[in-house]
Parts: C-alpha cells; structure tokens; sequence
C-alpha cells in the first residue's frame, strides 16, 4: 500500500502523476486530497471502479494534518508521494522516513528567468507573462523573477508591462485570463509582498491589488502585478510568494545571474531566453537547477522524463512520473539459484564463482 498527498493547485494532474504508476507496478494506494478542492479525487476514483477497478485498491481518504500523520504513520503503507510548499514537504520526508517508509516531497520553488541582450524580447516578454501569470501564479514551475541583464532591462519591462494590461481577471466562464487565488488568507498574503517590495526600494509598475474584476465581486482577486528593480536582499525575491507577482531584478551580466540564481535555496525550474548557443550550453551545465528551459519559460519534462528539482524543491532522490517513479512504486529482488547434477557436491569454502 503506498499513500498520495496532492495539493490544491493541481487537483487532477498530481494525483494522475502518481496513482496510475503505483496502480500499475501493483500498490493499492491511499489518495488523501487538499481539503481545498477534494472532489477531484472522487471523480478520479470513480473513474476507475468504473474502469473495473477491484473495490480497495484505490481509497480517497480526506482531511487536514490528522489524516495526513496517519498515512506517515500508518504501519502498512510503504512509501508516500507528496507535492506541495517546502516546509510541509520537509516534515513529510522527516516523519515518514522516520516511520520506515520510502518518500518522495516535492517542495516549493522560486524559480528565474534569464532574459539576455541577444534574446528576442517579444518572445520572451510573452513568456513571462503566460509563465507568471498563469493558473494566477500558484503553481511550483510558475516563473516568479526575471532577471534581466541591466542594457535590455528597461525595454523588456515596458514589454511585460504592454502585454499585462491586456488581461483581464475574474471568472473564467466569463472568458477571462485569469482567475482567483485559492483563499481570501493567502490572496491577502500575497497581496501583502507589493508592500514589502515598494519599502525595499522596487519599483510598483503594476499593482494587481487595484484590479477591477469582471464579475463576482467578492471573490479571492489579484490582478497580475509587477515589481521592478527588486533587490534580493528583499522578502519579495526570497519567498516563493505563489502567486501572480512577477519580481525583475537587473544584472549586470551572465555572471552576476547564474551566481543569484544557484544561491536560491530552491532548485526546482529555471529558463534563459538567449540566441546564442554557447551561452545556452553553458547555462544549462552551471545552473543548480533540477529542470531547464532554453527559451522555454516553463521546462515541465515529457513523460519518458522524470519531474523534480533540485536543493529545497526536493526532498528524497525519486522525482515524479517517468523512469524515477517506476523505481521508486517497485522494489527490487535479487535471486541467486543454480540447478545442480548431483555428483557436483561436496565441500568447498571459497567464494562461489560461476563455471
């Protein structure tokens, strides 16, 4: 029995990262949802027992921490997935492992862009935009800081900034472009690092708090908003605020970059928008970084890849789907046998060898 915590911002796809795999390399699994949004995991469940699924073999249990320190602690379940922030990612590995069990935790991220002065600045402003500001920012490959090299830097502001007042926030039945935060605490948490960037000396070239919303007034809104010039020095680069704030911290150049970049405690995805090859290859070698886009804003690997970052992004060595899962929902068993006639007995005390 191996057990699956997934988190709110991607109801379906986590759960559908794990179960399947661990259904078919033989576990039962345990799926515990986000309180948040939990009837995605029923329907998931009701799929499959209409698929033919023997009842059992996929259980949804709910609840908050109590039902999680269960799956940690429970005597039969041999493994645990978990995706979600890094401080919960961090106690999911401590308390399983100390319960025996094999765990994969994947945290949370901050996760940079790269932009240098050869890159096609229209490419790479659209990018931005659609890798920030997408699912709101609350998701873990969502690109929360642009560093861009100081000779490009006032240009591809404007640009971000032309593409940002074209949004438009509130329900997407209503076809707009973005929606909601998941809660009213953590939209006015997030909310809150506008306020901090803007005492940390950053620039407010959008302020999302000031959004006006197509419909539904008393929704959870922030409309896409954008620090310029932030120091890293500041809680608004630091935190992985997870949410629809684009933070541009200027560099001077490549060196200055990939040295900020690999002093993140977090190592989950990051991107260089570039059109030299030399500069992209050494990027891609020098970046501590688990997932690496050239001129991809958003390096989600295929399924024949693994997905899983590096440092604080990650806590134990199995990443998510792909080869790494099927190793990690498996265990492996050597068998030594050898078929004798039986005139080859006898006695012999050195190290067997094969003849």
């Amino acid at each position: 029995v191996v057990g699956v915590i997934s988190p709110f911002n991607f109801p379906a796809m986590v759960p559908l990262w794990f179960v399947p795999i661990a259904l078919a390399a033989g576990n039962a699994v345990v799926l515990k949802p986000s309180e948040k949004d939990p009837s995605a995991a029923n329907w998931i469940a009701e799929r499959y027992a209409e698929a033919g699924l023997p009842a059992g073999v996929l259980s949804v249990v709910h609840g908050d921490k109590e039902a999680v320190d269960a799956i940690l602690e429970h005597p039969d379940i041999a493994s645990v997935s978990f995706v979600g922030s890094t401080p919960i990612a961090k106690y999911i590995y401590e308390t399983a492992s100390a319960h025996g069990k094999r765990v994969q935790a994947l945290g949370g991220a901050k996760n940079h862009m790269l932009v240098l002065p050869d890159a096609d600045l229209d490419l790479a402003a659209d990018s931005a935009v659609n890798a920030g500001f997408g699912s709101a920012g609350e998701r873990c490959m969502a690109v929360s800081v642009v560093l861009a090299v100081d000779s490009i830097a006032d240009t591809l502001v404007d640009k971000i900034a032309e593409r940002m007042a074209t949004l438009r926030t509130g329900d997407g039945l209503r076809g707009c472009d973005m929606g909601p935060l998941i809660t009213a605490a953590h939209r006015d948490k997030v909310a809150s690092y506008i306020g901090v960037a803007r005492d940390d000396g950053a620039t407010v070239v959008v302020d999302g708090a000031g959004v006006e919303v197509d419909g539904e007034p008393g929704g959870f809104w922030l409309g896409p908003t954008l620090l310029d010039a932030v120091p890293t020095s500041s809680a608004a680069y630091r935190d992985e605020i997870f949410g629809p704030v684009l933070s541009v911290v200027r560099v001077g150049a490549y060196d200055e970059a990939i040295e900020i970049i690999n002093a993140s405690p977090y190592g989950n995805g990051t991107a260089i928008f570039t059109n030299d090859g030399g500069a992209a290859r050494r990027f891609q070698r020098e970046v501590s970084v688990g997932m690496v886009g050239i001129n991809v804003p958003i390096p989600v690997p295929v399924a024949y890849h693994s997905f899983g970052g590096w440092k604080a992004s990650l806590f134990g060595d199995a990443k998510a789907y792909g080869p790494q899962a099927f190793s990690f929902f498996t265990r492996e068993k050597a068998v030594t046998s050898r078929w004798l006639d039986p005139s080859h007995g006898g006695v012999n005390l050195g190290f067997p060898q094969n003849t």
